[in-house]
């Protein structure tokens, strides 16, 4: 039989052994262990107006921010806020998978603060990580080019405000560390590239909101919590499919005076030219990133205002920590013996 069963992850490893404050707080409020009865988490959407409750959410969140920023401070010797936003991309490098959708944004933004047309309520921190085919040219130029922006903005002294850091060396331990302490779960492969992710799901397990578009299990993350509590942008696969006949990327660059604006400051680069991913974004790009840019920034920019509304984002957080319960691989095993094997 074929048939679609979407994967699960582990609540016993990403949640109940690795965030232990939020486990023992939701294990309060719903009277039992998560560990036989994980399907009760769902209970503590029935607090999303409890200020006491959101409170207590918000905190841990900021505590395992800084038992975070400790870690990879000795591991890494990386220096990061603890209190600046972390929007976090952790996976495989790859073209579709849009890392550069995320630098562009990353340059946009830069060019705003440089010519003071864009201001920053709280420090941010973009957070990547993950690990490149050995011979696999275009993602390691991106690999590249975010260690050269990390690098000018320490130059610049603009690391305060808007920060970037490349992890090397990606792993289970930084995982364990870095999911629960993370606020934005960037989620923004093209649509129709990703079978399902489980990333997207370790995160919501642990609060972060996922900034997305219609792709994997983002479209049944955004069924179970609602259009309120996710930020959902860019082309659906339909739209995907529809644009592929007609993309045409140089027409965009030569229409769109803010895209122009970035890909043009790759051309001068950061302490060195990236002209040839101005190139490549022009002519090779098969996964899009022009076309989505800006449904992305406008999608960051919301996802950003929910944060500054410190209450509305720990109720949206609770929200996404209650849903996670669908997302269990219990429940992935479970549909395997009754659709499968009988």
């Amino acid at each position: 039989k074929f048939l679609n069963i979407t994967n699960g992850v582990s609540q016993r490893k990403w949640l109940i052994n690795n965030n232990d404050s939020l486990k023992n707080l939701i294990e309060r409020k719903v009277k039992c262990q998560l560990k036989e009865n994980f399907y009760k988490i769902k209970e503590i959407i029935s607090y999303k107006d409890d200020l006491d409750f959101l409170s207590e959410l918000g905190k841990i969140k900021y505590e395992n921010k800084k038992v975070f920023c400790e870690y990879i401070k000795k591991k890494c010797n990386i220096d990061i806020d603890y209190n600046s936003i972390f929007d976090v991309q952790i996976k495989r490098i790859h073209e579709y998978k849009r890392q550069l959708l995320n630098v562009l944004k990353i340059v946009y933004l830069i060019i705003g603060l440089e010519e003071s047309k864009i201001k920053f309520n709280k420090p941010i921190t973009f957070i990547f990580s993950g690990k490149a085919a050995p011979s696999y040219k275009e993602a390691k130029n991106v690999i590249e080019l975010i260690l050269n922006i990390s690098k000018y903005l320490q130059n610049k002294g603009l690391d305060k405000i808007l920060n970037v850091v490349y992890i090397p060396n990606y792993d289970i331990e930084i995982a364990e560390k870095l999911i629960p302490a993370s606020d934005i779960s960037e989620q923004i492969s093209l649509a129709g590239m990703e079978a399902s992710g489980t990333g997207n799901m370790k995160f919501m397990m642990n609060g972060a909101v996922t900034l997305g578009t219609l792709d994997g299990a983002n479209v049944e993350i955004c069924d179970f919590v609602g259009e309120d509590n996710i930020v959902i942008f860019g082309m659906n696969k339909e739209e995907v499919e529809k644009k592929r006949k007609e993309y045409n990327p140089k027409l965009i660059y030569e229409s769109n005076s803010e895209i122009k604006k970035v890909l043009d400051r790759l051309d001068i680069g950061f302490n060195k030219s990236f002209k040839h991913i101005k190139e490549y974004l022009l002519n090779n790009d098969r996964f899009m990133c022009l076309a989505d840019f800006d449904s992305y920034i406008k999608g960051f920019k919301k996802i950003i205002s929910f944060y500054e509304d410190e209450e509305r984002w720990n109720k949206i957080s609770l929200v996404n920590i209650g849903y996670s319960s669908y997302f269990s691989s219990d429940r992935t095993i479970n549909e395997y013996l009754d659709k499968i094997w009988n």
